[in-house]
């Protein structure tokens, strides 16, 4: 029997980029009442939050937060730390834009105001190409915060669990794509790339555009991303 969700309250992590619009298109069309979270958190740009805001405006959200967390101050990723190059070139292992337990502080912060609103819904959208890459983008990661979760919070200790959504972990960006314009998500209005310059158009040479590139071809659609 599917859950009834109609008019629950749910937590979107939403970056601004292409498949956070999707995963806070598809909550909406889910029936979830939806609470936009972001997080300035010392990346190179802000055209993706300038994005995430115009989303969240769009969809009509309960609310819409932007969380600072400078995680600048320890760098050790190319998003994060103005030293080290964003590469241009699809790489081996784990990238250098890797930032050092970003999804784990996210959901973290996701979780706490969760358990202030009465949520118990938290939606991600990690996706089968960032896990190839990101550990913390994997299948396994997520059953493990999951699990955590419902160990360390009042609200799941008094029997109502938490579950994190990730409804997109099992696609390709074409599958994306697709299942996006199915729900109306105009992603010519997302930022996704690393090194986005401050009107938001893309370099089209990192490897967030090369995916956002393949997406478009694989969905058989247009790519009318705004390119320097």
């Amino acid at each position: 029997m599917t859950e009834n969700v109609q008019g629950k309250p749910a937590i979107i992590l939403l970056s601004g980029g292409m498949d956070s619009a999707t995963v806070l298109a598809l909550a909406k069309r889910q029936g979830y009442h939806c609470y936009a979270l972001s997080f300035c958190y010392g990346q190179r740009h802000s055209a993706e939050l300038d994005a995430a805001a115009k989303l969240a405006e769009q969809a009509e959200v309960e609310r819409y937060e932007v969380v600072d967390l400078s995680l600048s101050q320890f760098g050790g990723s190319a998003l994060t730390d103005e030293s080290i190059d964003v590469p241009t070139q699809e790489g081996e292992g784990i990238p250098v834009t890797y930032v050092p337990a970003r999804n784990t502080v996210f959901l973290s912060i996701a979780l706490a105001w969760a358990e202030v609103i009465h949520a118990q819904d938290i939606f991600i959208g990690v996706n089968a190409v960032d896990y190839s890459g990101y550990p913390d983008c994997r299948p396994e990661f997520i059953e493990s915060f999951q699990a955590m979760a419902n160990l360390a919070t009042k609200t799941a200790v008094e029997g109502h669990p938490f579950q994190i959504h990730t409804p997109l972990i099992d696609l390709s960006k074409g599958d994306i794509i697709r299942l996006g314009m199915d729900l109306g998500v105009d992603y010519f209005q997302t930022v996704t790339c690393y090194s986005a310059d401050s009107k938001g158009r893309a370099c089209g040479q990192c490897d967030a555009c090369r995916l956002r590139k393949i997406g478009f071809q694989e969905a058989g659609l247009d790519d009318k991303t705004y390119y320097v």
